[in-house]
């Protein structure tokens, strides 16, 4: 079972490997989009990892959805608002259980992503965050190492794609032969449930 604790954890590790990759996202971002997804993320979620720190919450969902809002009212452009949507609807769905299964987990991280969708309009294929969410949600429920595959090979399969949805969309076929930055975000947050549930397990030895 997942209790707010791993949740704070998965939030600190998503942290810390967005301060890692920022450069390397913003570096994605330069050729198709403001060149600032990485800078903009690291100042959401440092924002989130401070507020958890400070005062955590009691339970899974309230502390996605304090994350979420943060994200919304410290990340500039359009991944505030999509990584806010994102965590608050699956801490909302999450309700006020003191610990969940990975089962429900997987089933409000779908709700989060079908929310993330109706927001910004786009869809698998469209060279966006959602080809690297989609087959991490399906995959969760063999495994969190499954879910991070998933995410890591969506994102890496945004390159070919020609951008729908976006900043990116504008270049047309420019747009071609470049990895899309917020798939590549994507694919972090969802890499952090590893390491967080391997914290979780080294702490009960």
């Amino acid at each position: 079972m997942l209790d707010a604790d791993f949740f704070h954890r998965w939030m600190t590790v998503t942290a810390a490997s967005v301060d890692r990759e920022a450069e390397r996202l913003t570096a994605l971002d330069s050729p198709i989009g403001d060149a600032d997804h990485g800078t903009n993320l690291q100042r959401g979620f440092r924002a989130v990892r401070d507020a958890l720190d400070k005062e955590p919450p009691a339970t899974p969902g309230a502390v996605l959805t304090q994350a979420g809002r943060l994200l919304i009212s410290t990340v500039g452009g359009a991944s505030g608002p999509l990584y806010g949507t994102l965590l608050r609807r699956a801490g909302k769905t999450l309700g006020d259980a003191a610990e969940v299964d990975e089962r429900r987990l997987a089933e409000a991280l779908r709700a989060g992503v079908d929310a993330v969708m109706q927001l910004g309009g786009a869809a698998p294929g469209d060279k966006t965050m959602i080809d690297a969410l989609v087959p991490a949600v399906d995959a969760l429920g063999d495994s969190f190492a499954a879910a991070r595959d998933a995410a890591a090979e969506g994102a890496v399969a945004t390159t070919p794609l020609r951008a729908r949805k976006g900043r990116a969309s504008y270049l047309g076929e420019r747009s071609v032969g470049h990895q899309d930055p917020g798939a590549t975000s994507a694919a972090l947050l969802i890499a952090a449930l590893v390491d967080a549930s391997a914290d979780t397990e080294a702490g009960g030895e």
